[in-house]
């Protein structure tokens, strides 16, 4: 009984209304938690101490790291919804992936800007090509932007959404390869310190602004990508209004 009203519930976001409904209310208490998640996490990285290597260039970490781990999230957000869009037909699966691609975006680029800024005082150099992460994630950026452009290129949302849906699955094999890069190849990037089987290795003092950052950075996603779906629904329906009255322009002009 419990599980048939759990997916009852479920089933009831696929309206569109319903769904606009309760991104209405949630939205501004999840803005609102962002903020202080932000404030907070902010707080912390700038009265912590300078890492005994790195001094306070350290400090980029608590943008770096959570913006890398959105860039990959988001894209797997957009693989799940791609699924979505494939097998079941969802509704709002094609809005989800179509709202994520620029919010991917976003954060792949400032993940990139981040670890510049950062690389430079570290490994002496802005960029290198021959680091597989660094061009992983920079193939990552251009997929959003191939997929932005590909949402814009076709008028049909429908069928934008199956080519973009097929080609988002495709792109997913890139995502492994970013996160596990450091383990395959030798780069320039340490191996994971945080997301380990035996447990973190980073100092706690360093852990704490960075998990409080991680889940501002988290929280700021989500909130966006639900006003992205929101946004995107009210176009799709001011353009369905708006063919809805040139047909009745013609029939009546055909009179």
């Amino acid at each position: 009984m419990t599980d048939s009203l759990a997916i009852r519930k479920l089933g009831d976001l696929a309206n569109p209304t319903r769904f606009m409904a309760l991104v209405a209310r949630v939205l501004p208490w999840m803005a609102a938690t962002a903020a202080i998640l932000f404030a907070v996490g902010l707080y912390l990285s700038f009265t912590t101490e300078g890492d005994y290597q790195q001094g306070d260039t350290v400090r980029i970490m608590y943008v770096h790291v959570p913006a890398a781990w959105l860039a990959m999230m988001c894209y797997t957000v957009m693989a799940l919804s791609a699924v979505g869009t494939l097998v079941w037909r969802h509704p709002l699966a094609d809005v989800s992936h179509k709202a994520a691609a620029p919010l991917g975006a976003a954060f792949t680029l400032l993940a990139l800007i981040t670890g510049s800024l950062w690389g430079k005082p570290m490994w002496g150099t802005w960029w290198t090509w021959g680091d597989a992460r660094l061009t992983s994630v920079f193939i990552l950026f251009l997929m959003y932007l191939g997929l932005i452009a590909l949402n814009r290129a076709i008028d049909d949302p429908s069928r934008a959404a199956r080519v973009s849906a097929v080609l988002i699955l495709v792109g997913f094999v890139n995502i492994p390869i970013i996160k596990f890069s450091v383990e395959w190849w030798n780069t320039l990037h340490q191996k994971a310190s945080v997301l380990r089987l035996d447990g973190p290795t980073i100092d706690p003092e360093f852990l704490r602004p960075l998990l409080v950052m991680a889940l501002a950075f988290t929280l700021l996603f989500f909130t966006l990508h639900l006003a992205a779906m929101r946004n995107e629904i009210l176009r799709r329906r001011v353009a369905a209004q708006r063919r809805l009255a040139a047909r009745m322009a013609a029939r009546e002009d055909a009179r």
